[in-house]
């Protein structure tokens, strides 16, 4: 069982110090080279002198120096916040402004906006960890552990403000050995790496490969969105173990050669982030027949997953909706209705998880954490919003959301948060968003239902055109709406509230 993830991944380093930990299309870096150059990192950052474990932002994509920037900043005590380098100027100021973060890593170069913390930019960095070779590593008690943050991932919020999601050094324990204990991985196994480090499906692929001696094999975006490309490299990385959303199989299985003959070593499955359906499971089981294929479920809340259920022949039979698993050892799953009373197995509720990878909740974010995180039989507890029933085994099976919350592609997206950035781009009125769901349950696409203003254009067309030019300045590009429907009013509920239920069983009719 490990303790201390920062300590297990650096005894890695000291016993095997060329092992590669990271494979980045070829160009690859050692555990001695992450150790040497997160140790620098973290005497830079403690000559600093920042405020005392206030977290740093990192941002960039997958290139090697993002683990050196999370390691060195747990190494000098200050959680990591991971923010993509696709993502808009606007999400990065509304991190800065919630989280106060003390300084801020570019590994690409940032967009032009105003940060009042120190920035070490890529060119920096560099110098810092090249011209540091050599360093002492700081001082061990002044790493982040126990209670600390270890990172911080904000995910989609309901006012059109995103909440950070703390997890810390005992949280990410939690997680890790039940990964290194549960799903019989190879050892020091080969992991793909192609989740965004500001997705937390990447903590699924990272810290497991980190404290276990294996090696990340990334695919950066540019080969994910080419699939030409993304097909002649997967058979290149000798993956044993794949971490992805199911979305992201879903367009591997495009591939015909996607298979155990062109991809002998893949062993090892692992889903996240979305519903896993029958349909993709099947598919893949077909493809891979020895292969072992987990469905896990959990919120970042809760540290990535909690659940897990191996998909065999006999699971595939018995559920055409697939479980999501059994709880991990040291946590706890309990539905319960509107009154936050108990029901028994079978019956459906909301889902209430409660152990200790549970988080401590939002970060500077009191009303939001109060309502979402509690105390329950003497542990964290969190509420998901998910409903869900349990079997008399223990059996979990998700039911869907009981609020407004959905996935796409793997994203958590709150139809809140997408309303506030449509209705705030010019020539709108009023606007509400729509999931719209597949005979398999999974949000295929989102519908924006818009009230439009007075505009310039001939055609509905060219007002879509130039409310996503819009909305593309100020939001990530998976939560804008593929839709868009122009309509002269809003369906109202008796209370004078939108009625997004009538639209969405419109919609899924």
């Amino acid at each position: 069982m490990i303790k201390n993830v920062i300590k297990q991944i650096d005894m890695v380093a000291t016993s095997d110090p060329t092992r590669i930990v990271y494979n980045n299309l070829g160009e690859t870096n050692t555990y001695q080279q992450l150790k040497e150059k997160s140790d620098a990192l973290a005497s830079h950052i403690i000559e600093l002198d920042l405020d005392k474990k206030s977290p740093i932002m990192v941002y960039g994509n997958q290139k090697f120096e993002m683990l050196v920037a999370f390691m060195g900043s747990v190494k000098a005590g200050h959680a990591y916040i991971p923010i993509d380098s696709h993502s808009p100027a606007e999400r990065l100021e509304e991190i800065q402004n919630i989280a106060k973060p003390a300084a801020c890593i570019a590994i690409a170069e940032l967009p032009e906006i105003e940060l009042s913390v120190p920035v070490i930019s890529h060119t920096k960095l560099v110098e810092i960890i090249e011209n540091g070779q050599g360093t002492v590593a700081p001082d061990p008690s002044l790493q982040v552990q126990g209670n600390d943050n270890f990172y911080i991932i904000f995910t989609s919020g309901t006012t059109g403000q995103p909440k950070g999601v703390q997890i810390s050094h005992d949280n990410l324990i939690s997680y890790v050995n039940w990964m290194i204990d549960d799903f019989s991985l190879p050892e020091r196994p080969n992991i793909l790496s192609q989740a965004p480090y500001s997705f937390d499906l990447s903590v699924m692929d990272v810290y497991p490969a980190l404290t276990m001696g294996g090696q990340l094999s990334v695919l950066p975006q540019e080969v994910t969105d080419n699939f030409k490309v993304l097909f002649q490299t997967l058979p290149t990385l000798d993956l044993q173990v794949w971490v992805s959303t199911p979305s992201f199989m879903d367009i591997c299985l495009l591939e015909p050669t996607f298979d155990a003959d062109h991809l002998p070593d893949l062993s090892r499955f692992l889903f996240c982030g979305e519903e896993l359906t029958h349909k993709t499971a099947s598919a893949l089981k077909k493809r891979f027949p020895m292969a072992k294929i987990f469905n896990t479920y959990g919120p970042t809340e809760a540290t990535v997953a909690v659940s897990s259920v191996e998909i065999t022949n006999d699971i595939l039979e018995a559920y055409p909706r697939l479980p999501i698993g059994y709880s991990k050892a040291d946590t706890k799953m309990t539905v319960v209705n509107s009154k936050n009373e108990v029901v028994p197995n079978g019956d459906e509720g909301e889902l209430i998880i409660i152990g200790p990878s549970v988080s401590k909740g939002y970060i500077n974010n009191p009303d939001k954490t109060a309502s979402a995180f509690f105390e329950m039989d003497g542990g964290n507890a969190y509420r998901t919003g998910d409903a869900a029933t349990i079997s008399s085994d223990g059996m979990l099976l998700y039911r869907g959301r009981i609020d407004f919350q959905v996935k796409l592609h793997g994203y958590r997206i709150e139809l809140e948060e997408v309303d506030h950035h449509v209705s705030s781009a010019p020539y709108v009125k009023q606007a509400i968003t729509i999931p719209k769901y597949d005979k398999d349950h999974k949000v295929s696409q989102l519908i924006a239902y818009v009230v439009q203003k007075e505009h310039p254009f001939d055609r509905d067309i060219e007002l879509t055109a130039a409310i996503k030019k819009d909305m593309a300045e100020t939001t990530m590009s998976y939560m804008i709406p593929q839709k868009f429907v122009y309509v002269d009013a809003l369906p109202l509920t008796q209370n004078g509230k939108i009625d997004r239920k009538k639209l969405i069983n419109e919609v899924n009719a």
